[in-house]
């Protein structure tokens, strides 16, 4: 059984035209916050990533930024925080997030966010670890996503033994009880990749 320290929160650079993203930052910042669990996110300090490492860092709690060098001006680097990684490029940011994070939860963001997330979604189909990840479905903003997923599923592209779990919560709130439900089932190291695995990343 494995615990949860810290979570990797995937999320857009921009705020989005629906006030329900940002607050549900806010929101999730606040719980992660109070329950002692770190933040490991994109390294900016606008739009959703502000909102909830921001609320994270006022809280108490602790954050890691990790962000490639050519994004440092770009995203508005935060240097607020317990720690602000910066790498060389994408790969070794995305590879570092993987290594310190024990779940992945995605709020509303763009083509970024959605790479992200997805690239875990990857990894756990091909059975490379099993640590949690979950859409955070804010007013349905994952609900295209799901629908794709299934229509995967329908046309057998994704077929049983290629199935990875995919956690989905309509609810801030619910989002680290879930994440703690499905981590309480995995082994330590079910959450490790092999080491031959981290490399494909570059």
């Amino acid at each position: 059984m494995s615990k949860i320290a810290k979570i990797c929160v995937y999320c857009g650079s921009g705020a989005g035209t629906d006030p329900a993203f940002l607050q549900a930052a806010v929101d999730f910042g606040k719980i992660l916050a109070e329950g002692s669990i770190g933040l490991v996110y994109g390294g900016g300090d606008s739009g959703m990533m502000g909102a909830v490492s921001m609320t994270v860092r006022h809280e108490g709690g602790e954050v890691t930024g990790i962000i490639p060098e050519f994004l440092l001006n770009k995203e508005r680097a935060g240097r607020g925080g317990d720690g602000l990684i910066v790498t060389k490029d994408m790969h070794e940011r995305k590879r570092k997030m993987f290594e310190m994070a024990d779940a992945f939860v995605a709020l509303p963001g763009g083509v970024g966010t959605l790479e992200e997330i997805v690239e875990q979604m990857t990894w756990a189909q091909l059975g490379r670890h099993k640590k949690p990840i979950l859409l955070a479905n804010i007013n349905g903003f994952w609900n295209p996503l799901c629908a794709l997923l299934d229509h995967m599923k329908s046309l057998e592209f994704i077929r049983k033994e290629l199935n990875f779990d995919l956690l989905v919560a309509d609810k801030v709130e619910d989002i680290l009880p879930m994440l703690q439900n499905a981590a309480a089932t995995v082994s330590e190291a079910d959450k490790e990749m092999t080491a031959a695995v981290p490399e494909q990343f570059a």
